[in-house]
C-alpha cells in the first residue's frame, strides 16, 4: 500500500496541536491565494509590461539606425545620436571597421532575453547583447556596413519597479494577516487550553481554582458544565463522607458497649471467644470504610516521596518485615498523603505477608513518579491478575481473615492511585514472586 506513504507523511508533518492546525487551516488558503494571484500577475504583468518596454526600445534603435543608413553624413548622425540621447537616453557610438565582439549570451539574464527577441523583429543588422551582470546599464553591439554601432541603455528602461512593489505588499499584507489570524486564535484556544488543564488536575485529585468562563459560546457552554460537574462530584464527596462519619460513629459505639461488658466478665467461659469476634467485627468495619472513603476530601499536597516511603516502610519493619528501600534521587510531586500511606501500607502489607523478602524501589520516569514493589512469594497467575482489583475478591478460598483478608486490598489501593491520577499493574518480578507498579503523575 504504497500510496498510503504520502498521507502518513503528512499526517506526521500536520501540527497535534489545536492551535497549530487552526493557524494551518488559515495559512494554507492564504499562501495558495497568494501564489495564484502572484503567478498570474508575473505570467500577465511581466509578460505584457517587458514586451511593451522592449519593443519600445528595440523601435527606437531600429529607427535610428535605419535613419543613418538612409540619409548617411556625419551632421545627421550626430544629430540622430544627439536627439536619441536627450529624449530616449540611448548613448550610440560608431567604430568604423570594427567587427562584431563574440560575447555569449546571458540566458540566467531575463531582460536580455526579453530585449533579443525583439531585437530581431526591428533591426535588419547582426546583433549582440552584452548584458554586463552586476550593473545598472547594458550595451547593443551592431554590425551595420560601416563598420560597428554600439548603443547604451538604462536597464530601467526595460522593465518596471511595480512588480517588486507588488511583491513585497503581497508579502507585507500575508504577514500582517498570519499575526492578526495567530492573535485571534491564541485568544479562542487560551479557555480550551484552561479546561483542559482544569479536567486534568480536578481527574488527578488536585486542587484547582474555579474554571474562568471565556471563549467562544461552545468553549463557554463546556466550562459551565465542567464546573457544574465538579461541584456535584464534590458535594457527593462530602454527603458521602459525612454519611460514612455518621455510620462509623454508629458501629463504634455498640461495640464499644460490648468490649466494657465483656471486661466485667473476666473468667466467664467463651469471653475470649466473644473479644475476638468483637475484634474481627472492628477489622471488618474498618476495611469497608476504607473502601467506600476512597480518597475522601484530602487536597494533593507538595511532597518528598522518598521521605515518605521511607515512614511507610519503616513502620512495616518494626512489624518485623525484611524490607528493602531504594530511592535513587530526590523525587517531589503533589500527593494525598494519607491515602498514599493508606495504599502503599497495603501493598507492602501483602508482600510482607506472602513472602520473607520485599524491594521497594522508586524513579522518576517521564511524566510519572515509578514505585515498585517486589517480594519472593507464591505471586498471582496472569489470568487472575485484574480479578483481585475487584471488592472482595479473595484468591484463598477460606473464610479465615488471617490468611486471606477480606478482599478489598488491593481494590482499595487501585481506587486510592487513580484518584491522585496515578495507575497501578501486577507484573512477573525479578525475585520469582509478584512485582506491584504504582505510578503517580509529577
Amino acid at each position: 500500500m504504497g500510496w498510503f506513504r504520502p498521507f502518513r507523511l503528512i499526517k506526521r508533518l500536520v501540527p497535534r496541536d489545536l492551535m497549530g492546525r487552526s493557524l494551518l487551516i488559515i495559512v494554507i488558503p492564504l499562501l495558495l491565494l497568494q501564489i495564484i494571484t502572484t503567478w498570474v500577475f508575473f505570467d500577465r504583468h511581466w509578460d505584457l509590461v517587458s514586451r511593451r518596454l522592449n519593443t519600445a526600445v528595440a523601435t527606437e534603435i531600429g529607427l535610428i539606425a535605419r535613419l543613418i543608413h538612409t540619409y548617411p553624413g556625419e551632421a545627421m548622425q550626430e544629430w540622430a545620436f544627439s536627439v536619441a540621447r536627450i529624449t530616449q537616453g540611448l548613448v550610440f557610438t560608431v567604430t568604423p571597421g570594427a567587427r562584431l565582439p563574440e560575447i555569449p549570451p546571458q540566458n540566467s539574464d531575463p531582460i536580455e532575453r526579453a530585449l533579443a527577441r525583439r531585437m530581431g523583429s526591428y533591426i535588419p543588422y547582426p546583433f549582440v547583447i552584452d548584458a554586463r551582470p552586476g550593473e545598472d546599464f547594458l550595451t547593443v553591439h551592431m554590425r551595420v556596413p560601416d563598420g560597428l554601432l554600439s548603443v547604451e541603455l538604462s536597464k530601467e528602461r526595460l522593465f518596471t519597479e511595480t512588480i517588486f512593489l507588488f511583491v513585497f505588499w503581497v508579502a507585507s499584507s500575508s504577514i500582517v494577516l498570519f499575526g492578526v489570524a495567530a492573535i485571534f486564535m491564541r485568544n479562542q484556544v487560551r479557555p480550551m487550553l484552561r479546561l483542559a488543564r482544569a479536567a486534568d488536575a480536578f481527574g488527578k485529585g488536585r486542587e484547582a481554582p474555579n474554571l474562568k468562563i471565556a471563549g467562544a459560546t461552545e468553549v463557554r457552554q463546556a466550562a459551565r458544565a465542567f464546573n457544574a460537574m465538579r461541584e456535584r462530584i464534590r458535594r457527593q464527596i462530602d454527603q458521602r463522607t459525612g454519611m460514612l462519619a455518621g455510620v462509623s460513629h454508629d458501629l463504634r459505639t455498640p461495640l464499644t458497649r460490648m468490649k466494657l461488658q465483656l471486661a466485667m466478665m473476666e473468667g466467664v467461659d467463651g469471653v475470649d471467644t466473644l473479644r475476638a469476634d468483637i475484634g474481627e467485627m472492628e477489622r471488618m468495619i474498618e476495611a469497608y470504610l476504607d473502601f467506600a472513603r476512597g480518597t475522601g476530601t484530602e487536597t494533593a499536597q507538595t511532597t518528598d516521596l522518598g521521605a515518605l516511603l521511607e515512614e511507610v516502610v519503616e513502620r512495616h519493619r518494626r512489624a518485623g518485615g525484611r524490607i528493602a528501600l531504594s530511592v535513587p534521587q530526590a523525587i517531589i510531586l503533589p500527593l494525598k498523603r494519607q491515602a498514599f500511606e493508606r495504599c502503599v501500607g497495603n501493598i507492602i502489607g501483602n508482600a510482607v505477608r506472602h513472602g520473607t523478602r520485599v524491594d521497594v524501589r522508586a524513579c522518576p520516569g517521564g511524566e510519572y513518579a515509578e514505585i515498585t514493589v517486589d517480594d519472593d512469594g507464591p505471586g498471582i497467575p496472569p489470568e487472575q491478575r485484574e480479578a483481585v482489583f475487584k471488592a472482595f475478591q479473595r484468591l484463598e478460598t477460606s473464610r479465615n481473615l488471617k490468611t486471606g483478608g477480606m478482599g478489598l486490598g488491593l481494590t482499595i489501593a487501585r481506587d486510592l492511585v487513580r484518584g491522585m491520577g496515578g495507575d497501578i499493574a501486577l507484573l512477573d518480578g525479578p525475585l520469582g514472586g509478584l512485582r506491584v507498579r504504582l505510578q503517580f503523575p509529577l
